[in-house]
């Protein structure tokens, strides 16, 4: 039996309330919420966030990690190695980008499925469309990670059945490479075409699976083509109730992530022996079907999707998303330009920039971060074992608001955290409210972008507060 053993699901901490658009701009917008990545969030950081909540759940380490966006931070530079370094994989962790079109993120997974071994899935996205654009209020920003195996490694809580596919050569939605946002064709033209695919593949997957519409539990339909998606939905004709919330109007569509993001919310409360359709619409249709098993009665997800929308922060200035996402200039820090971080010492400290591990002393105990060869306590030399500090909670022991540092998003908010169990770390923070901090707060390790120059971006690790 191959299937999914676990997954894990990460939107921002910010939402934009479309309403606010119409407000400033005078159009576009509309009714709920969208969920949008903070200046300092790419897709890879919010791909490392997935796969930390789902590899919490699992006593395996996966021997591939596919990473899939229509958005990467890089081009001519693996991204997966950014995110395999953040997760502290061993080195012979296969680490591979699969991206261009949301459609990638099904390959992915399909490739992960025929693939040996416990395989890491990731889709991340981070949708940008022009201001009072239906893009921009119809998008959201988010990733999720599947972990793929069999049941001898550790149990699969939804195996694969079957599956079908229908591609056609047809154009509904393009972006050329260093264009922001996509361009569009009128909706009708390609609501056809696509049911013809969606005809096509589920007709595919439901005789390979040997079963009818009427049998499957949930119908999970996916795609950035609205009409063509209701269409579907029509068309398919399974019970009503069987059909999934596509939670747009709360967090919007996230592109590559979003299918997998609603297959987590099924998971999230499926009994065993539920059987769950994806289809998939994107430069044809794509249909997974997944058969729940008795594990699930027993996995709890880290967080479940609907804990990870509640926790959205919708008091997100509309002018201040304009400007994470260069639509609006503004006056830029009075400092001089962050310089490029360097690759020989990068390279040197991957253990630490990346994957956040310190030092600890054998001899006392005491955790040094960054790591040191010489203990704190005692003077101990060149006798630490590594220790990852990623996971562990911390509290503030003190902070400060600096209002000059050169910041994308300023005030910049610094804080002195002492980790449970030992280790103190002065830090940025992010996703806080600088009115709203205080000693004794508590907080977590986040994997964020502090800057980009030269085209280099300089990733490391922030805390911010623990929700709740």
């Amino acid at each position: 039996m191959r299937g999914i053993a676990g997954y894990g699901v990460y939107l921002p901490h910010y939402r934009l309330d479309r309403s606010r658009i119409r407000q400033t701009l005078g159009q576009g917008g509309g009714k709920g919420t969208r969920a949008v990545a903070s200046y300092d969030e790419d897709t890879t950081s919010m791909a490392v966030e997935a796969a930390r909540s789902c590899l919490r759940n699992s006593s395996v380490k996966p021997s591939s990690l596919l990473f899939s966006t229509t958005n990467p931070a890089y081009l001519d530079k693996t991204n997966a190695n950014t995110i395999h370094a953040a997760l502290d994989l061993d080195e012979n962790t296969f680490a591979a980008d699969l991206g261009g079109a949301p459609r990638s993120a099904i390959a992915a997974a399909r490739a992960a499925f025929r693939m040996p071994g416990t395989n890491l899935v990731i889709a991340s996205d981070l949708r940008v469309g022009m201001p009072s654009g239906k893009d921009e209020s119809d998008g959201g920003d988010g990733a999720v990670a599947l972990l793929l195996a069999d049941n001898e490694s550790q149990p699969v809580i939804a195996e694969f059945v079957a599956s079908g596919t229908s591609t056609g050569e047809f154009l509904d939605r393009w972006r050329v490479p260093g264009d922001p946002t996509s361009k569009v064709w009128e909706e009708r033209f390609g609501e056809g075409i696509y049911l013809e695919h969606v005809k096509n593949a589920l007709d595919q997957a439901l005789s390979a699976a040997d079963l009818s519409v009427d049998e499957l539990s949930k119908v999970i339909i996916n795609g950035l083509h609205g009409r063509a998606c209701r269409g579907a939905s029509k068309m398919i004709g399974a019970k009503p109730d069987a059909f999934v919330d596509d939670l747009t109007s709360k967090i919007g569509n996230t592109g590559s992530a979003h299918a997998y993001l609603l297959l987590a919310s099924v998971l999230d409360q499926a009994e065993p022996n539920e059987v769950i359709a994806i289809v998939n619409l994107a430069d044809g249709c794509d249909v997974t079907i997944l058969r729940t098993t008795d594990a699930i009665s027993e996995y709890q997800p880290e967080k479940t999707v609907a804990q990870v929308v509640s926790e959205g922060n919708d008091s997100l200035d509309y002018s201040l998303y304009l400007s994470w996402r260069g639509f609006l200039d503004r006056e830029p820090p009075r400092r001089p330009d962050p310089i490029r971080p360097a690759a020989p010492p990068s390279g040197r400290a991957e253990d630490w920039k990346y994957a956040f591990v310190g030092s600890k002393d054998r001899e006392s105990g005491a955790i040094h971060l960054p790591p040191q060869r010489t203990s704190m306590k005692g003077g101990n030399v060149d006798d630490m074992e590594r220790i990852r500090m990623a996971d562990t909670p911390a509290t503030i022991a003190t902070f400060t608001i600096d209002r000059l540092a050169y910041s994308l998003s300023p005030p910049m908010v610094v804080a002195v955290i002492d980790f449970d169990g030992g280790g103190r770390f002065r830090c940025e923070m992010t996703d806080v409210d600088p009115d709203n901090v205080h000693i004794g707060d508590r907080v977590a390790m986040t994997f964020r972008r502090l800057f980009t120059a030269d085209g280099v971006h300089n990733y490391f690790w922030k805390a911010r507060p623990i929700a709740g």
